[in-house]
């Protein structure tokens, strides 16, 4: 009866584990931002809502003061204009 080896000769496998890797070069890599285009419309959009805040403050004044006036056309105007469509 022949016995016949499994592993392949002239392998070791605990050569593998003996090598000590060189370590790389390190590249350098440069941290970079992009603002998204969404991004960049919300800070428009920011300008516009400190603008509404003035219009509200404005507005609550001069319903503190009593001197707010409604325009009934324009809001009737309004109103049909948004059931039209």
């Amino acid at each position: 009866m022949k016995i016949n080896r499994i592993q392949p000769m002239n392998v070791n496998p605990y050569e593998r584990t003996s090598r000590v890797e060189k370590p790389t070069k390190a590249t350098k890599k440069m941290d970079q931002v992009e603002i998204s285009s969404a991004a960049k419309e919300l800070q428009e959009a920011a300008k516009f809502s400190s603008e509404r805040l003035e219009k509200v403050e404005r507005l609550k004044s001069e319903v503190k003061a009593g001197t707010y006036t409604i325009d009934a056309r324009a809001i009737a105007e309004s109103v049909l204009r948004y059931y039209k469509r």
